[in-house]
């Protein structure tokens, strides 16, 4: 599985790093993409982290998973760019895994993604997520979305993102070997 986690400034860094460990603990290629024009990405909470690749000069077309994490201003950084918009875009019409949590699904919201789908998002930002059916759930598995609430919930968000493609049963061996009850 090729998963692309999106990175810029101001992200949540627990709700990246969690999620990219799992994920990449589970044999997915997993690559971070800064949008911000350099590799060097700065979290919400002051910690640099240098991201795998650019998004200008980054190939999506194997691409079976979009991931993005929330915090801010990260999620309005994430919602600004032109080109992010357009993948996003492009891959819910297509066979790709989108996931976002805290604040980040609503960038989904925002496009117009979200229409008939069920969706959760950190408390407050509800009604960025247009047209979904809004629940308060750690995580929410809807067709090729998953979502997720925020930092705390960033080892399911994961695990999630794993089963979606290995299924449950792959998931909840990992979650087993990491001590994650």
């Amino acid at each position: 599985m090729n998963a692309f986690v999106f990175l810029a400034d101001g992200f949540e860094e627990t709700e990246a790093i969690a999620p990219i460990d799992v994920m990449r603990r589970a044999g997915f290629n997993v690559t971070t993409v800064s949008i911000m024009g350099r590799k060097q990405v700065k979290g919400s909470h002051g910690i640099n982290v240098e991201a795998d690749a650019l998004f200008e000069q980054t190939d999506f077309s194997a691409a079976g998973m979009l991931v993005l994490p929330g915090g801010m201003p990260g999620t309005k950084n994430l919602a600004a760019h032109e080109g992010l918009a357009k993948l996003l875009t492009v891959a819910a019409g297509k066979d790709v895994i989108l996931g976002a949590i805290c604040a980040a699904p609503s960038v989904y919201g925002g496009l117009g993604l979200l229409k008939g789908e069920r969706a959760t998002c950190y408390p407050g930002f509800e009604e960025y997520l247009t047209g979904a059916e809004v629940k308060k759930e750690p995580v929410v598995v809807s067709n090729q979305f998953v979502t997720s609430r925020g930092a705390g919930t960033a080892m399911r968000f994961g695990l999630a993102l794993v089963a979606k493609v290995k299924g449950q049963s792959f998931a909840d061996e990992l979650a087993a070997a990491m001590e994650f009850k």
